[in-house]
C-alpha cells in the first residue's frame, strides 16, 4: 500500500478552495505569505453569507489557518451572526469572563485583565505564543477577531501555521512525537508576578488537560504540532530537563518566521483563524505607545483533540468550554 505524500492534505485542500470558488466567482481569496494567511474580499459580513459563501470561506480558512476581511465595520450583533454561521459560539472566555449584555463576546482591551501582571516576563523567541484555552479539555475550534479602536501604527498581531510546522520536522522526531503528552495550564508568563485578581480569576476557573503533543486535525486529516508555548507547560513521562530542552526546541522552531504571517489591523478588519491547527502572538508594542487599542473575539465550540496514535486528549481539571447556552457535551 502506498503511503500519501506529506503535501497530500494541502493539495486536497487547494482542490476543494478552487471547487468553492467556481461556485462564488465574486469572492478573491489572495494568500499572504507561503504557509499561512489569507485576505478576503468580495463578500459583505454585515449581511447572513449565502451557503455556497460560507462554504468558500471555511475552505479558505481551512487551506490558509487564517483569513483576513477589511472594511467590515460590524456591530457586536452583526459579529455574534457572522461567527454562528460557522459553529456553536462559546462563552466570551472561561477564565477572563465576557462582554456586558453579549455573553459570547471578550474583550481585547489594552489593560485587559488577561495582562495583570507585574514584573518583566521572561523573553524568548516564543514568549506570547499561544493558541486560545488550550488549557481547556475541548480548545476552541476558531476565532474571529474584530477590530474597532485601532492605533495608527503598531499593534500587529501575528499567527503561525502548526501543520507547516509539523511537516518541516524529521521523520524519526515526528515518529517520536507521536508518543508524547503534555500538559497545558492556565498560569501567569513566565517570570511574571500575577496581581491577586488574576490569581484569584485563574484559581476560581482552574483549566488543566493533557493533550498529544501532536494532533490530527478533525477536517482536513493534517497532523499538527500541537504546542501552544502559552499553556503547554511540561511533556509527560519526560524529566524536567528532557522536557524543558525539547518544548524550547519545538517552541523556537514552531514561531520560525518562515511558517508565520503578520496583519496590520485597521478599524474594521476581521481576523479568522483556526485555532486547532495555529498560534498567534499578541503585539507587546503597544504599551510602549500612548494610543488606545480595543478588539472583540468570538470563540467557536471545539471538539477533544485527538492524537496521532488515536488517543484522546484527557481532562485533568476543570469543565469543557461549552456554547454559552449551555448545550449539553
Amino acid at each position: 500500500m502506498n503511503m500519501p505524500l506529506p503535501h497530500a492534505p494541502l493539495q486536497r485542500l487547494d482542490e476543494q478552495l478552487q471547487a468553492a470558488n467556481t461556485l462564488t466567482p465574486h469572492i478573491r481569496v489572495a494568500p499572504q505569505s507561503a504557509h499561512i494567511g489569507a485576505l478576503i474580499s468580495g463578500v459583505v459580513l454585515e449581511r447572513p453569507l449565502s451557503a455556497a459563501e460560507v462554504h468558500t470561506v471555511r475552505s479558505a480558512l481551512l487551506r490558509w489557518k487564517v483569513v483576513f476581511f477589511r472594511d467590515q465595520h460590524l456591530t457586536h450583533e452583526q459579529h455574534l451572526a457572522f461567527s454562528r454561521q460557522f459553529g456553536e459560539l462559546t462563552l466570551g472566555h472561561p477564565v477572563f469572563g465576557h462582554v456586558d449584555g453579549h455573553p459570547e463576546l471578550y474583550s481585547i482591551a489594552k489593560h485587559r485583565k488577561a495582562n495583570r501582571h507585574s514584573g518583566q516576563a521572561e523573553q524568548r523567541p516564543w514568549t506570547g505564543w499561544h493558541a486560545d484555552v488550550t488549557a481547556a479539555h475541548n480548545p476552541p475550534a476558531a476565532s474571529i477577531l474584530r477590530g474597532v479602536t485601532i492605533p495608527p501604527y503598531g499593534g500587529d498581531t501575528q499567527w503561525t501555521n502548526l501543520a507547516a510546522a509539523y511537516n518541516a520536522l524529521s521523520a524519526p522526531l515526528q515518529a517520536f512525537l507521536q508518543t508524547l503528552r503534555g500538559e497545558h495550564r492556565f498560569s501567569a508568563p513566565q517570570g511574571a508576578t500575577a496581581s491577586a485578581e488574576y490569581l484569584e480569576l485563574v484559581r476560581n476557573n482552574t483549566l488543566v488537560s493533557e493533550h498529544p503533543l501532536i494532533t490530527v486535525h478533525p477536517e482536513t486529516g493534517e497532523k499538527v504540532l500541537y504546542i501552544s508555548p502559552g499553556f503547554l507547560k511540561t511533556v509527560s513521562g519526560l524529566n524536567t530537563r528532557e522536557s524543558r530542552v525539547l518544548l524550547e526546541f519545538l517552541w523556537e522552531h514552531a514561531v520560525s518566521s518562515e511558517f508565520t504571517v503578520r496583519f496590520k489591523w485597521e478599524p474594521g478588519s476581521l481576523a479568522f483563524w483556526d485555532n486547532r491547527a495555529t498560534a498567534h502572538v499578541a503585539p507587546q508594542d503597544i504599551f510602549a505607545l500612548e494610543f488606545d487599542r480595543q478588539l472583540y473575539r468570538s470563540t467557536l465550540v471545539g471538539k477533544i483533540p485527538v492524537g496521532a496514535d488515536g488517543r484522546e486528549s484527557t481532562a485533568v481539571q476543570g469543565d469543557p468550554v461549552l456554547a454559552a447556552h449551555g448545550a449539553a457535551y
